[in-house]
């Protein structure tokens, strides 16, 4: 069963435009590297909750937008080789990207997938 990679963050709405670019072109990096997919989304329908939620994870104020975005891959192994290649990829050093959001407010982490349902 895939492996994933799953990302939530916050950008502002005033630089979405700058992070679909930017994500377009990472996610042409993960691809190139071996990843199965790759899966960028915007919140649509995401209430502020009172004890948890996505904006509430995540710190989004009103003027951000969460973003909630997945990669896949083979399996662990093959999801570790393409991440050490993603991370000393030259393109995914881009300073004109380092203040589309912020990166301390990202959660993320790696899930061993255990149901898959088409």
């Amino acid at each position: 069963m895939p492996y994933v990679d799953g990302f939530v963050l916050a950008v502002p709405k005033k630089n979405l435009d700058a992070y679909k670019e930017m994500a377009r072109k990472a996610g042409d990096v993960w691809k190139e590297h071996g990843a199965d997919d790759y899966v960028e989304c915007v919140g649509d329908d995401v209430p502020h909750g009172e004890v948890t939620s996505f904006p509430l994870a995540v710190q989004a104020t009103d003027d951000e937008v969460v973003i909630f975005s997945w990669v896949t891959y083979k399996d662990r192994e093959t999801r570790d080789a393409v991440m050490k290649k993603v991370m000393e990829d030259p393109r995914m050093k881009g300073e004109e990207y380092k203040d589309v959001f912020d990166g301390k407010r990202m959660i993320f982490g790696g899930f061993k997938t255990f149901l898959e349902l088409h």
